[in-house]
């Protein structure tokens, strides 16, 4: 089986390095000059537990199984892995019924060691954090994405397979005997052609004509790093209760493996696919993205919130006064601008932002349409998922 793989980011190339494992043979095409250049670049580095997702969905049950995949893989591989626990924080009483359902949803899933605490037993596990209670989740850790993605790339490549980068996909024709790509000045011929292309996922669906009924809405989310003596008030992860209408996650606290501690992300809507910063516009995108009738329904029902994310993106006070519900010491001072990600949102016509992993297959193409976080936490487990249930032979 000759299979193509779009997009080196971390979840291409576990699925590259699953396939030539299997002893397929297996070319990544990547448009960067470089592997992880997007999202797998541009987190946080958390690998999730599971405890936010919804019982018996795709990323419920595979961000478990690829929570222990990736625990085994960096321990074979001397890569850096700590679990540095993980508080879920609720700071008044009325978030307590959220808090409890959190829990709830921890122990469906499986999740191991789930504690929960009151206002003294959190400050047991962060001394300088508050709030009424918390969930305690110790086994949620944190690694290097990056360089978790370049051990994958070598195993790739080690297997016999390709990664080539600087090889935008200009042109996908499906026919009856295989799927032939244009990809910068190479003409390919594959069996099967995967797409994890990420924020590129609708620009590739478009060349292979495979319409769908989700699109790709682009948010940035940005971070402030803690600077100096402030590093040390914070000893792992702080959560808040998450808003259960939304996908993302709130502005929290993260121990990071090189020692930083993150603050972030916001979730504010891009003005380009890869639009890092304010300055990064693309009228081209923002016409595409207009043009779905989902970002038209999302953006009339949700407008408020937008503009709050739009405040607090330009307004550094937002950021430390959501800080600082979780650790009082925090002051304006001790944050320092950090840059931060876009995440390849998909919006269903409906205007539903969609949460669980969406997998889409057309003929001998697979299409990866969503897999936002905790899509890095879970790469081998989607690897190992999308070669035991996509057909690869004909």
């Amino acid at each position: 089986m000759r299979i193509g793989i779009v997009g080196a980011g971390i979840l291409g190339l576990a699925v590259a390095r699953q396939m030539a494992r299997a002893g397929a043979e297996v070319t990544v095409l990547e448009k960067e000059p470089r592997i992880a250049a997007h999202q797998t670049g541009h987190n946080s580095g958390v690998v999730h537990a599971g405890i936010y997702y919804q019982p018996g969905s795709l990323k419920a049950t595979l961000c478990r199984e690829g929570a222990a995949m990736l625990r085994e893989y960096c321990a074979e591989h001397g890569l850096p892995y700590d679990e540095a626990g993980k508080l879920v924080v609720a700071s008044t009483r009325a978030e307590l019924s959220g808090l409890r359902r959190i829990a709830e949803r921890a122990r469906e899933n499986g999740v191991p060691g789930i504690a929960e605490l009151d206002a003294i037993g959190l400050r047991e596990v962060e001394p300088r954090a508050v709030g009424v209670a918390a969930v305690h989740s110790p086994h949620t850790a944190i690694t290097d994405f990056p360089a978790v993605a370049r051990r994958l790339a070598a195993d790739v490549t080690e297997a016999g397979g390709f990664v080539r980068l600087s090889r935008p996909v200009r042109a996908i024709r499906q026919t009856t005997d295989g799927v032939a790509v244009a990809a910068g000045p190479e003409r390919l011929t594959f069996d099967r052609l995967i797409s994890c292309a990420g924020l590129g996922t609708d620009g590739v669906a478009d060349l292979a004509r495979a319409g769908g009924d989700v699109r790709i809405v682009p948010f940035r989310g940005e971070y402030y790093r803690l600077a100096g003596p402030a590093r040390g008030l914070v000893k792992g992860l702080i959560y808040p209760v998450p808003d259960p209408r939304y996908p993302f996650l709130g502005v929290h606290l993260t121990r990071r493996i090189d020692g930083e501690v993150l603050v972030g992300p916001n979730a504010v809507p891009a003005l380009a696919l890869e639009g890092y910063s304010w300055r990064s516009a693309s009228l081209r995108d923002l016409r595409r993205i207009a043009a779905w009738p989902g970002a038209r329904r999302m953006a009339a029902e949700h407008w408020r919130t937008g503009l709050r994310e739009v405040y607090g993106s330009l307004a550094k006070r937002a950021f430390v006064a959501a800080a600082r519900r979780y650790v009082p010491e925090l002051a304006p001072a001790d944050l320092v601008r950090a840059g931060g990600g876009v995440r390849a949102q998909a919006v269903a016509r409906d205007g539903r932002l969609l949460d669980d992993f969406v997998i889409d297959v057309r003929g001998r193409i697979v299409l990866v349409r969503n897999a936002p976080s905790p899509a890095a936490t879970s790469s081998l487990a989607i690897a190992r998922h999308i070669a035991l249930t996509v057909p690869l032979t004909f």
